[in-house]
């Protein structure tokens, strides 16, 4: 199984996959039913999850009825657990961490967050897209999903237009990354909240990128799929911050239960960068 997914991975181009997926998904829920791991997208269970990766395959990892991977279900579980993003109702605190929750709505009227997703996730989009309480905007340039076809580099948004932007697993693969997160930057309202996650390599002190590597067989061994531009390292935070943005270096696994970060299929130790202006 683990050889036809990554040659699934590597020979459909995307948005085409994008749509046989809803075709696929039903059918593998179906199969995989059982009570060994639960995605909290959509509290279904299973007997295993499925492997993904365009280089190394990693075990249980896709969950067979949202096709989420283990940042989706993190960010799903911060989202739900850390902030009013969900409830438009006043929320005092989350059931995992015991901590105040944030609030990005005003609280005073509760208006709709107007809410900007990059790239938008099989995961997330009808779950934000059917939320009454978001004004849900998705973007991308080849994306099936995407509402407006735009560059991430030169954006036509407004300034100040957005209260949470979610960009996950895009940076990487910008060239001029610097523009891009200027561009967050500029659309993001004063006191709106950012969400980009990307791969990162702990281990490493600083982002990794190497141009003249190009056969993409080499690219992807070495920066974890072809498409990729760097490996970033710890420096990524340091760089947002430099473009302005204040950053939480959210190490969200440590908050939850060891027993469920199993349960969920998280990846123990990622870090959210949760970004505000």
């Amino acid at each position: 199984m683990k050889k036809l997914f990554k040659l699934i991975l590597n020979t459909i181009p995307r948005p085409l996959l994008i749509r046989l997926s809803y075709v696929a998904r039903p059918v593998l829920a179906l199969a995989l039913k059982g009570n060994t791991f639960t995605d909290p997208i959509d509290g279904k269970s299973f007997k295993m999850f499925l492997p993904y990766g365009y280089g190394t395959q990693r075990n249980n990892v896709l969950s067979p009825s949202t096709l989420s991977l283990e940042r989706h279900r993190l960010l799903w579980l911060y989202l739900n657990e850390e902030t009013d993003f969900f409830k438009p109702e006043l929320v005092s605190g989350s059931s995992v961490t015991n901590t105040k929750k944030i609030k990005l709505r005003d609280t005073e009227t509760n208006s709709a967050l107007k809410v900007l997703h990059f790239a938008p996730e099989q995961a997330f989009y009808k779950l934000f897209r059917n939320q009454k309480n978001l004004e849900y905007t998705t973007t991308d340039l080849f994306s099936p999903l995407a509402d407006v076809k735009a560059d991430i580099c030169d954006l036509p948004f407004e300034d100040n237009q957005y209260d949470v932007i979610l960009c996950n697993h895009v940076l990487e693969h910008i060239p001029d990354d610097t523009k891009a997160m200027q561009e967050l930057y500029r659309v993001l309202k004063p006191g709106g909240m950012a969400i980009l996650q990307i791969p990162q390599d702990l281990s490493r002190a600083t982002t990794f990128a190497d141009d003249t590597i190009t056969d993409q067989k080499e690219r992807a061994k070495i920066f974890g799929q072809y498409d990729h531009v760097r490996i970033y390292g710890r420096d990524y935070f340091d760089k947002l911050r430099s473009i302005g943005f204040k950053v939480i270096e959210e190490d969200y696994t440590n908050k939850i239960a060891p027993e469920l970060v199993e349960k969920y299929c998280l990846a123990k130790g990622e870090i959210i960068p949760v970004c505000f202006k």
